[in-house]
């Protein structure tokens, strides 16, 4: 389908039309809720077949503030979970039968994590060591043959052939990130924490940065693990980072790699990283031009990369950040709050990122320690990168969030008991909306419209969906127009409630192959919209 001009309207009589930055797609996110499924934040996954083998995690929200209550083993994941969000069915299993060493490991928080074919690999984790009655950093790298184990926890079978543990004392990390470029492992920043947490700094723990990029090779014959460990990277100053994003790229010259965005915390105060670290198969690149203001914290991202205009986009889906949106003004809080941004940070072909603040947000305080689990039937790279340029349809299913945590506010870190958050169990469906002729995804330095409209398909038939978001209660307005001014369709929904909405089939009448405006009107705020009838 041809690309067509984006244009937001600002609909004063007589002045006339502005034209507004086109975004190259738009995130719509479906939510889908499991019976009986629990909730999960900072776990490990991989994937078979449709079916999701779930690993470790916390079975409860933020961690509290006392040593005795923080990362206590109730919260721990002690099971396996397999989930087929097709069917909408799960099925579990205990991992008693494993070796201690595993159990602890497999129910430890925070793990690196990487799928390569059959086998997932599980490196470190934070979790309760029965033998210290504390807590601490495991160096474990553990195998998981990821189709076998599914296939005997839905048969109710015996999955204790299907894993495989060494211990390599490189491997003791928690809250980096593990991923490949071409045939190299990267395991990417985090820490070694051990002993109980604290958040005044008491003598409970002994804390670690490895302030490298440690680069290895996993030969698996599927009996046997060997590690041949390659030169790593050091950087005190800019790889100090820990609970950050980690995303597979496409580069400007077509080469694999990795960009590490954000992080907690810079060397000198206790605040998030505003750079990033691009990473190739040779050396990595510290970009301190780009300044990321949304999205801090691990959280679920999606990477696409769109050919034609050689640009490598990034999603990011809420969790926590010194800075969010309100109204359109940039806010800053350095108590790092739990947000509902979703945003894109975009590579151009000249290698320049660019922020931009979506037109989508998270339903909820909602987004840390979540995962995004790809479809892999989509077009994709081998390192897992969606192209997006080859997605044949306006609307795309790309894959599921689950997990992560769901805070009641923005602020809950010094009046935590445990109650104010939890592990979500909500499933989302994320769709890309290609080509919307909606003024959507502004940078973040352009006010944007509370109403935060996306209509698709646009172009279409006549036939629109229309997802729009609502601060407070209102009346909600409907109104198309020809050019020339005359009113075709009127229609008002009274008194709908606060947050995102989604209206299938707006319009039922026929539409002649055409230009209009949709107005879309509150008692706050009015939002003039072109639609393309083909």
């Amino acid at each position: 389908m041809k690309k067509i001009l984006l244009t937001a309207i600002i609909f004063l009589l007589g002045k006339p039309f502005i034209q507004a930055q086109t975004a190259p797609f738009e995130i719509y996110l479906e939510p889908m809720n499991i019976s009986g499924l629990g909730g999960l934040q900072a776990f490990a996954f991989g994937q078979h077949d449709g079916k999701w083998l779930i690993v470790g995690g916390r079975l409860d929200g933020l961690h509290r503030r006392q040593p005795f209550a923080s990362f206590d083993a109730a919260g721990n994941n002690n099971q396996l979970l397999v989930i087929d969000p097709s069917t909408q069915q799960f099925w579990t299993s205990t991992i008693s039968a494993l070796s201690v060493d595993l159990q602890e490991q497999l129910s430890s928080t925070n793990m690196q994590f990487h799928q390569e074919g059959n086998y997932l690999y599980l490196l470190g984790g934070y979790g309760y060591h029965t033998a210290t009655a504390s807590r601490k950093t495991f160096d474990f790298l553990t195998a998981i043959d990821v189709p076998s184990t599914i296939n005997a926890i839905v048969n109710s079978g015996n999955i204790i052939p299907y894993f495989r543990q060494i211990s390599d004392t490189s491997f003791g990390v928690t809250g980096g990130q593990l991923r490949m470029i071409n045939n190299t492992y990267y395991l990417i920043g985090g820490n070694r924490f051990d002993g109980n947490y604290n958040p005044m700094g008491n003598p409970t723990y002994t804390q670690v940065y490895t302030n490298a990029i440690r680069k290895f090779n996993i030969i698996d014959n599927g009996t046997s693990i060997i590690i041949p460990h390659l030169p790593s990277h050091y950087d005190a100053a800019h790889l100090r980072r820990r609970d950050y994003n980690a995303i597979a790229q496409i580069l400007p010259n077509g080469a694999e790699g990795i960009t590490a965005f954000s992080g907690v915390f810079q060397p000198n105060v206790d605040l998030p990283f505003l750079n990033s670290v691009t990473i190739d198969s040779i050396n990595y690149t510290v970009d301190n031009i780009f300044q990321q203001h949304y999205n801090h914290y691990h959280c679920a991202n999606l990477p696409l990369y769109g050919a034609t205009n050689q640009q490598m986009h990034n999603v990011f889906f809420g969790g926590i950040a010194q800075f969010y949106d309100s109204a359109g003004v940039m806010v800053q809080d350095n108590n790092v709050p739990f947000v509902k941004t979703i945003a894109r940070v975009t590579r151009d072909a000249a290698g320049v990122l660019s922020e931009h603040k979506m037109g989508a947000e998270m339903p909820a305080y909602l987004g840390a320690g979540s995962e995004f689990i790809p479809l892999l039937n989509n077009p994709h790279f081998n390192n897992e990168v969606f192209k997006l340029d080859d997605f044949v349809n306006d609307t795309t299913h790309v894959g599921y969030i689950y997990g992560g945590i769901n805070s009641s506010e923005a602020n809950i870190f010094f009046t935590n008991n445990g109650t104010q958050s939890f592990a979500s169990s909500t499933i989302f469906k994320v769709y890309v909306i290609k080509n919307n002729a909606v003024q959507i995804g502004e940078p973040k330095d352009i006010k944007s419209q509370g109403l935060q409209p996306v209509i698709y398909p646009n172009p279409g038939h006549g036939d629109f969906n229309l997802q729009f978001f609502l601060k407070k209660s209102t009346d909600v307005s409907f109104r198309v127009q020809a050019l020339n001014g005359k009113i075709l369709i009127e229609k008002t929904i009274p008194n709908m409630s606060p947050g995102q909405h989604l209206i299938k089939s707006l319009f039922q009448q026929s539409l002649k192959e055409s230009v209009y405006l949709i107005t879309i009107k509150t008692n706050q705020e009015e939002i003039t919209r072109k639609i393309i009838v083909e």
